[in-house]
């Protein structure tokens, strides 16, 4: 997760706002917050996110890419490929639960593993038919606790439901129930299985932080570890003191009718913290401005436009960034299909 510096704060504004995993339906947070009901059958995580899966296919990324229909027709493709590749059809899943763990190894690398809940409808039978047909011999069967998990050997960079772009050497995929998949790193789907049959609070805290816009398309909450800092490169003596005050990082990402809204929004340790990191992003507002003009034509407007709308707030502990941008200026830099 990019986070703090105030390069890495709009790094993250920004990229949630140019990437189709993101947005949020045409209305505003005015329901209560949702059940978090597939969430709570995640494995413990350092990082949970909620993406809607439903309105992300059909509202958000059209309404985004309508004028740029090559773009929108591409992004079909690839989810038809996903289809074709593992059984799996996006279009059929309402809600998707992402967990992802971070592994700190002896060479001082850290490791990230995903494991997603997808909910919706499906069928074991085209899971079975997809991997051995297309998978060329490179898949396999498991039995854990009484459940099956195919085990595709993809060894490439593949597009889950077409729009997140991971790097995976092995996709495993296990139905938990007659309409939930758990998918990703077998040893993370295993846990999920687990998860399913055991603890249903392993990331009770972090769903709440993920779930406070009932309206978001797209939200998280993570945990900021001492580890997970010192992978960070920042190179100012003074962010780096005030980013170890940070504790957990929150947010989403939403449309309103016309707009992207983004929210990104750290916890700290006290609310003394939060105000000295407030100031902190306050003051390197300038410099951010003077990297979106280095930006090629189409990012730099909506740089400029995020920086515009920007808001800082402190609540609390809570240091919270807030921006829009219009859906107009964020089409032309979708990425990453």
């Amino acid at each position: 997760m990019r986070i703090w510096n105030k390069a890495l704060v709009l790094s993250l504004l920004l990229a949630a706002a140019s990437q189709p995993a993101a947005p949020q339906t045409a209305r505003r947070n005015t329901a209560a917050r949702p059940a978090p009901g597939l969430a709570a059958s995640l494995p413990a995580s350092d990082t949970v996110a909620l993406v809607k899966v439903r309105r992300l296919l059909d509202e958000a990324l059209p309404a985004m890419l309508a004028a740029n229909p090559e773009k929108l027709a591409e992004v079909n493709a690839r989810i038809d490929n996903f289809k074709t590749r593992t059984g799996i059809d996006p279009r059929a899943f309402d809600e998707l639960a992402l967990g992802l763990g971070y592994e700190y190894l002896p060479s001082g690398a850290m490791k990230t593993t995903t494991v997603g809940l997808a909910q919706g409808t499906f069928s074991s039978t085209s899971l079975v038919a997809a991997g051995r047909a297309a998978a060329a011999g490179k898949y396999r069967e498991e039995k854990y606790q009484g459940k099956m998990i195919h085990v595709f050997t993809l060894d490439e960079q593949l597009r889950v439901f077409g729009v997140l772009d991971l790097r995976i050497r092995e996709l495993a995929v296990a139905p938990l129930n007659a309409n939930t998949l758990a998918l990703g790193d077998v040893q993370r789907v295993r846990g999920a299985i687990d998860a399913s049959k055991g603890n249903r609070r392993a990331n009770a805290e972090l769903i709440s932080l993920a779930i406070q816009n009932a309206n978001a398309i797209v939200g998280f909450g993570g945990k900021v570890s001492p580890q997970l800092l010192s992978h960070l490169r920042i190179g100012n003596d003074a962010v780096a003191k005030d980013l170890a005050s940070v504790r957990q990082i929150y947010g989403f990402v939403g449309m309103t009718e016309k707009d992207v809204e983004v929210l990104a929004a750290a916890r700290t340790a006290d609310p003394d913290s939060a105000r000295s990191l407030g100031a902190t992003v306050e003051s390197l507002t300038a410099f951010a401005g003077l990297f979106a003009n280095r930006l090629p034509a189409a990012r730099a407007a909506l740089a400029k436009s995020a920086l515009g709308n920007l808001k800082v707030t402190v609540q609390g502990n809570d240091l919270q960034l807030r921006t829009a941008v219009a859906q107009s200026e964020v089409g032309p830099v979708i990425r990453g299909f």
